[in-house]
């Protein structure tokens, strides 16, 4: 599967929080080699791993780059291979819903409650994981639809 324009800003969106994380980072360590340590570096820090690490997560299930074990599914025949593909992307489409679902909640339940070093709810933390959880369910619906078609590949290829 050719990166679409969606893929390539994730990536970019993905590049821009290394290097800020990065800096965030380095800036911890440089004040705090100076005696002068800033007391939001460690937070912000949190924050924008959380949302790297969803980010990554987006961008794996675009590629179909997560971890699975083939092993036995690949022993099947086709026709017994396709319907437990079908299950697996069944079952892929559910948790990303109720992953979506639940950070919904945890989102409203943390919105007013503010960060102790940063001026922002501690919903931000959890945000992510509203689109990384809607990504994964219409991807693997997406994959679900194709499956049913026939026009899935037997093993999927992860593109760079």
């Amino acid at each position: 599967m050719r990166p679409t324009t969606f893929d390539r800003a994730l990536q970019w969106l993905a590049g821009c929080f290394v290097v800020v994380l990065l800096g965030v980072v380095t800036a911890g360590i440089v004040s705090r080699a100076a005696g002068h340590p800033l007391s939001w570096t460690d937070e912000g820090s949190c924050f924008l791993m959380i949302w790297l690490a969803c980010l990554g997560w987006m961008i794996a299930t675009r590629r179909n780059a997560h971890i699975r074990i083939r092993f036995f599914q690949d022993k099947l025949p086709a026709q017994p291979w396709r319907w437990t593909e079908a299950v697996i992307q069944i079952g892929m489409a559910v948790f990303g819903g109720v992953i979506a679902w639940y950070s919904v909640h945890l989102v409203r339940t943390n919105a007013d409650i503010e960060a102790l070093a940063l001026p922002l709810s501690n919903a931000w933390m959890y945000a992510p994981m509203v689109p990384a959880g809607l990504m994964t369910m219409v991807q693997a619906l997406m994959d679900l639809a194709r499956q049913i078609k026939g026009t899935a590949p037997r093993s999927k290829v992860i593109a760079p």
